[in-house]
């Protein structure tokens, strides 16, 4: 027997019904705040953001019996229609990103409610998570021995190398989520998990998707996230490196990349700010700051031209994915002898998710078709940035 099961939202931010809604979903043995609340500092600059918590976990009621994956999906929607009711928008569409379970729910709520999400962002998740024998096996252990018995288990997969070191706190506060969820609860969402697996439906799906992959995520690694960028009508992928749960890892860029995805430029100052947000996303602070900090008289309107138009007409349109633009951005460059632009998009490429090889690959075509001089110069510069980008690690790399 299962049913819909009750789930709380957290209001992260001020409720300003002025902005657009943005909801997100957590990760399996997290609370919302612990796992958000870093990454909606920025993102309520943007958005009326609310986070809603799984049965058992956070703020959520536990469960009082079994439910599937569809089932959480329907009571996560009863929560969101509650909020709209509130802004004076029943029944509107909303922005929606979600890690792991949370993931899993948005690709449920596209594929069974189509129309009320306009744009989903899912981070380390999966159209099948795991395998239904390791869910249910997990299902068992954390019912009969309580959720502390994971502690040691999760922090091995939630965090990349270093980080719990880095940053006490955060790890700390998840972990501690961890412990305090529901034993039945979380059992009975592995169970759910145990049974999903919607691979096949991937192609229905036709809103605009970001999909964010972790290098370090053993759960959900960077093929399985793939596959929902590829699968799906309207998709791009992302990968950053980090392990399961890039909002806590990672959460300025986390939020940069959702704010780039699901903003919907309605003025100038929109399309200025929406700009801003995408070129962060993909030159990274570092090379933003900089070129911030040069502006003059003489060049503040021709970094506002490039702001709005560059990144925010043609770097934000839905009709290519970042990897198609850095390709051709590339490519343009190469032809041109853009050699400075040149080192800085070959990092902005990976950040986009290109990866070594397929830079190389694309070098070699410039090689044909721009000529053999050109692609010499070009492939001196690339592996200069992409040894300093591996050399660097994960926390300095944009």
């Amino acid at each position: 027997m299962s049913a819909v099961p009750v789930v709380s939202g957290v209001l992260l931010g001020s409720a300003d019904a002025a902005k657009p809604l943005l909801v997100l979903g957590p990760s399996l043995g997290t609370s919302a705040t612990a796992l958000w609340s870093r990454a909606a500092e920025t993102l309520t600059n943007n958005f009326h953001v609310v986070a809603w918590d799984l049965p058992g976990h956070g703020t959520s009621p536990p469960a009082t019996e079994s439910f599937t994956v569809a089932e959480l999906a329907r009571g996560v929607l009863a929560l969101v229609d509650d909020v709209l009711a509130e802004r004076g928008e029943p029944g509107a569409s909303f922005a929606y990103a979600g890690d792991s379970v949370g993931g899993a729910v948005g690709i449920q709520l596209l594929l069974d409610h189509p129309g009320r999400i306009e744009s989903a962002t899912l981070l380390c998740t999966g159209a099948r998570i795991g395998t239904p024998e390791g869910w249910m096996e997990r299902a068992d252990l954390v019912r009969s021995s309580g959720t502390p018995l994971m502690v040691d288990r999760s922090a091995a997969r939630w965090f990349g190398p270093g980080f719990i070191e880095r940053n006490p706190e955060v790890t700390t506060g998840l972990l501690h989520s961890l412990q305090d969820a529901d034993r039945f609860s979380y059992a009975w969402t592995c169970e759910a998990l145990a049974s999903f697996d919607v691979r096949a439906r991937l192609s229905e799906i036709t809103v605009p998707v970001l999909a964010v992959a972790g290098t370090f995520d053993e759960p959900t690694p960077v093929e399985s996230v793939r596959q929902i960028a590829d699968d799906v009508t309207n998709g791009r992928l992302v990968v950053l490196n980090v392990a399961h749960l890039a909002p806590a890892e990672r959460p300025t860029d986390v939020a940069r990349l959702i704010s780039a995805h699901s903003a919907v430029p309605r003025t100038i100052d929109d399309l200025r700010e929406a700009g801003m947000a995408v070129r962060r996303a993909v030159l990274g602070d570092s090379h933003v700051d900089g070129a911030t900090a040069d502006i003059t008289d003489f060049t503040r309107d021709f970094q506002d031209l490039i702001t709005q138009y560059a990144w925010g007409s043609i770097w934000s349109r839905p009709g290519l994915d970042r990897r198609s633009r850095s390709i051709i951005t590339l490519t343009a460059l190469v032809a041109r002898g853009h050699h400075e632009e040149l080192a800085m998009h070959v990092r902005a490429a990976r950040t986009n998710g290109l990866t070594n090889d397929e830079i190389k690959e694309l070098l070699l075509q410039t090689a044909i078709y721009c000529g053999v001089p050109d692609a010499n110069i070009a492939f001196r510069i690339a592996q200069g940035v992409l040894a300093k980008l591996d050399s660097d690690g994960p926390e300095t790399q944009p």
